[in-house]
């Protein structure tokens, strides 16, 4: 019980100044909305976003599920493919010199761009969705991983020919280790960026996920259920980014991070 009430202090005292920012903000939003200083249509009050919350709560949540179910396989094949092209970049001096300025061609091309012929080309708006948030989180993980590689410490690669470690086992078990710092950075960034271009497909493609509550409810002027679908996708995302900060910690909590 005390190391609880020890974990609840210390969580407060870390914390204490970004609740305050937070509830400033909701204050100001408070104030400004109940003194009529902005456009009450565009933004409703607060006690109307909070009861727009309550009564469309279980569709948010549907439509929560909807957006996983095209995120999480969207990343989890935008991870294998970077991975796998990263090691061959990292560990190939020749191939990376060949093939690294056509990466960094398609890489400069923003997917948004490419949206008009992945819905004419693909089979659905879901193979279309998958396509977009692929190749544009593709990269920074692949980036991340060659630049990772590239910059092991010799002395790790050193030690493994010593004991004669080869093969995948040495991929696995010192490479993408010692890369890992580099690897998991990257991947934040393309997380970060998968969820921008989840918002963008169900915005304007899709019929399903948090995007698409927004976007429906904006179309039919309900901006108080517009406010309360775009925070609690904002809420989501946020959740969803501290948790692999923690996993990034744990993974990480051999190095001096």
């Amino acid at each position: 019980m005390r190391t609880v009430g020890k974990a609840i202090l210390g969580f407060i005292r870390k914390y204490w100044i970004t609740a305050a920012i937070y509830l400033g903000l909701v204050l100001l939003y408070v104030y400004i909305t109940e003194t009529e200083r902005v456009n009450r249509f565009l933004f409703p009050t607060a006690q109307s976003i909070w009861s727009a919350f309550l009564d469309t709560r279980h569709m948010m949540f549907d439509n929560m599920f909807a957006s996983f179910g095209l995120l999480i396989p969207a990343i989890a094949i935008s991870l294998v493919l970077s991975l796998s092209l990263g090691v061959v970049l990292g560990m190939n001096k020749r191939v990376r010199e060949v093939v690294q300025p056509v990466v960094y061609t398609f890489s400069v091309v923003p997917a948004i761009l490419l949206s008009p012929f992945a819905l004419m080309a693909a089979p659905s708006i879901w193979a279309a969705s998958i396509f977009l948030i692929v190749y544009g989180t593709l990269w920074a993980t692949l980036f991340a991983t060659t630049t990772g590689i590239m910059t092991i410490d010799k002395r790790y690669l050193d030690k493994a020919a010593t004991l004669e470690i080869k093969g995948f086992k040495k991929l696995f078990r010192v490479i993408l280790p010692a890369a890992s710092p580099s690897i998991l950075g990257g991947f934040v960034n393309s997380l970060r960026q998968a969820f921008v271009l989840l918002v963008f497909a169900e915005m304007f493609g899709r019929n399903a996920g948090m995007g698409f509550f927004v976007r429906l409810n904006a179309e039919f002027g309900l901006y108080n259920r517009t406010w309360a679908g775009f925070i609690f996708m904002v809420m989501v995302l946020f959740i969803v980014m501290q948790l692999f900060e923690k996993l990034q910690r744990r993974l990480l909590k051999w190095t001096t991070r």
